[in-house]
């Protein structure tokens, strides 16, 4: 089974590169490009400059704007943080959110592994699930693919802000992290903003269509797995529909909006649809945003 899910991976790999690669100027190592810049100077701002770069601590004290420069880290780091918790397990049968997400965070490292990048993980519920220290070599990168695969969690819940802790204590150096998950949960925007400012981070934000809209079927009973509880819910009322899908905009809307506001790359994905052109558009802004920086 392990290298049927391998097997899906390299193809969607292989895909994956030969789209990044076609396009003009395009190259796959781009894509992990930067993920072990280090901070080296400051310098003042000029037109054209990436305005993510600004070092607003620095420009507000009222001298010029200035922007922080970076040198890249040959030893370059990407680092995996993967939502393994119930509400994960969310979707048709073969295709949760949980399946989805074991499938980006495996296509990634795929990714990574064939552009020599140190690889590390963690998978998280309300606790480490399983982590695996940054390091480079083929070796490693298939133990962490195999990890991905095979996580079985222990915990049903949620609890993202300790999942970042964690991943701030572990990673000492500047790295390139991907934090997969439903973000179903509370009070972690300290810790993301916190991950963000020190990090390069990349928010995928994973959904089901069954959080936005549900079929008429009247009143009926609806388990939370996470809080091992039954309610019963009228999915034919109007009101109970627009509450729910206002909920999940309003959790959306903010969680970007906190994203952009901290220089975090963000991507929300149904995980009913093919999830492959959305992260080459992703691809694509954050090569862009790079060259300009770079030309400037």
């Amino acid at each position: 089974m392990f290298e049927q899910f391998l097997g899906k991976l390299r193809k969607f790999e292989i895909r994956m590169r030969k789209a990044v690669t076609s396009e003009r100027h395009g190259n796959f190592h781009s894509v992990f490009k930067g993920s072990g810049l280090e901070f080296d100077d400051l310098r003042l701002y000029q037109y054209g400059d990436d305005v993510r770069a600004i070092d607003w601590n620095t420009s507000a004290k009222g001298h010029g704007t200035f922007i922080k420069i970076f040198k890249e880290d040959k030893e370059q780091t990407a680092f995996f943080m993967l939502d393994v918790s119930a509400s994960q397990k969310i979707g048709e049968t073969g295709r949760l959110k949980l399946d989805v997400a074991k499938e980006i965070c495996g296509v990634l490292t795929l990714s990574a592994i064939q552009e020599a990048t140190r690889v590390g993980l963690l998978c998280f519920s309300d606790r480490n699930e399983r982590y695996i220290r940054p390091t480079a070599g083929m070796k490693n990168g298939y133990r962490v693919l195999s990890e991905i695969y095979k996580i079985d969690p222990v915990s049903a819940k949620t609890n993202i802000t300790e999942a970042i802790y964690i991943a701030l204590n572990v990673l000492k150096r500047r790295s390139l992290i991907f934090i997969i998950s439903d973000f179903i949960d509370d009070n972690y925007q300290h810790n993301l903003k916190a991950l963000a400012r020190k990090h390069d981070l990349i928010v995928i934000h994973l959904y089901d269509q069954r959080e936005t809209t549900l079929p008429h079927l009247g009143i009926i009973p609806v388990y939370d797995a996470e809080s091992d509880q039954t309610v019963w819910v009228n999915t034919s009322s109007n009101q109970y529909r627009e509450e729910r899908l206002n909920r999940f905009k309003t959790r959306c809307t903010e969680l970007e909006r906190l994203c952009r506001q901290n220089r975090a790359d963000y991507i929300a994905i149904n995980t009913q649809e093919d999830y492959i052109p959305a992260l080459l558009h992703m691809f694509k802004v954050r090569r862009y945003a790079r060259g300009v920086a770079t030309n400037s």
